[in-house]
């Protein structure tokens, strides 16, 4: 007896919204920011350019949702589970670890964040605005508890290691292999690396 193949309205929709997703990413891989225009990303994804305004509104939404969906830290309080009887040490030192590794497979996110240091829009700042949510609810249940009034100390300390674990796979990915002689385009340095924001966030828990 022959399968039966589930067909319909919302299937086709489904699968229409995730090809219109998936152009969004690849004419930013290719094209950056500059080449999300509505008439390439129907063409890309193969579709009447009606059909984004009426599965998303606009083509800021279609791209916000992308964006969305490729964002790290926004999605930080779903991928994440451990004990967190020690403060949240080793949350953060397995948040930082997998966005480091996580930002280095994903070139439609490095150019996001190249996008987000180069333009102001609204659509950018929501998405800053959603990261830091996301973060802010880690710190304030989490790590502020812990550190109490030394808690805006391990904040500073965690930005630094954050922004340095961003700003390390944009500049080898953009500019060159080695940063301070080491070569981040080798499993050897990338897990030096790893090693030194594991010390640092173990430092910063010492008492």
């Amino acid at each position: 007896m022959p399968r039966k193949v589930v067909q319909g309205p919302i299937r086709d929709k489904e699968k229409t919204k995730q090809k219109l997703l998936a152009a969004v990413g690849k004419i930013l891989r290719v094209k950056g920011y500059s080449g999300l225009k509505v008439s390439k990303i129907a063409a890309v994804a193969g579709f009447d350019k009606k059909l984004i305004y009426e599965y998303f509104g606009s083509t800021e939404k279609l791209i916000d949702e992308y964006i969305r969906s490729q964002d790290y830290w926004s999605k930080i309080n779903e991928g994440i589970e451990v004990d967190l009887s020690d403060g949240g040490q080793e949350l953060s030192k397995l948040a930082v670890l997998n966005q480091f590794e996580s930002l280095k497979k994903n070139k439609e996110l490095q150019k996001i964040i190249l996008w987000e240091l180069s333009e102001s829009k609204p659509i950018l700042r929501k998405l800053v605005d959603q990261r830091e949510e996301a973060g802010g609810m880690l710190f304030e249940h989490i790590t502020d508890p812990h550190f109490g009034e030394k808690a805006t100390r391990f904040r500073a300390i965690m930005a630094l290691i954050i922004s340095g674990a961003y700003y390390l796979n944009l500049y080898t990915g953009y500019n060159a292999n080695k940063f301070n002689g080491i070569d981040l385009k080798t499993d050897e340095g990338r897990d030096e690396i790893e090693k030194a924001i594991v010390e640092l966030i173990d430092f910063a828990y010492q008492k």
